[in-house]
């Protein structure tokens, strides 16, 4: 699994860490994470709408905070649960654009069996890095 949450950074919020071995597969674990901290059953999403992400920064945590805050917009002003199929991140003179495709349907809750309403992504510990290993990033989630 290419993220796990982390108990002991945030008491009232859900922490978690996310690794890829390449950029664009750290925003989709992180992607991931963020949607299982919505809904206990992301498998059961059917790709029925899609979305088109695009987000834009000089840096890359700030790229991955606006990245995941469209994936939570989505969901609060369309009602709208949204897994990411496709992501493309470049890097530019003035920073990093991203566009990605995301699939999925309206909640459904005889379907969807959510868990907690994510209200927003937190600048609190947010970090994205490269290591030997491949790209690390920790995220909080305020709930």
């Amino acid at each position: 699994m290419p993220y796990r949450y982390l108990e002991d950074i945030a008491a009232a919020d859900v922490a978690f860490e996310a690794t890829g071995q390449t950029i664009e597969d750290l925003f989709m674990a992180a992607a991931a994470a963020t949607l299982h901290v919505m809904i206990d059953n992301p498998q059961a999403l059917e790709p029925r709408q899609k979305r088109i992400l695009e987000a834009a920064d000089e840096s890359l945590d700030i790229l991955l905070f606006q990245f995941l805050q469209e994936i939570i917009y989505y969901k609060d002003a369309q009602q709208l649960l949204l897994q990411v199929s496709q992501i493309r991140i470049d890097a530019e003179t003035t920073g990093y654009r991203l566009r990605a495709e995301a699939l999925g349907e309206p909640i459904d809750p005889a379907r969807h069996e959510m868990i907690v309403d994510v209200k927003a992504v937190t600048l609190h510990r947010l970090s994205v890095q490269q290591k030997k290993e491949g790209w690390v990033a920790v995220v909080v989630l305020d709930i």
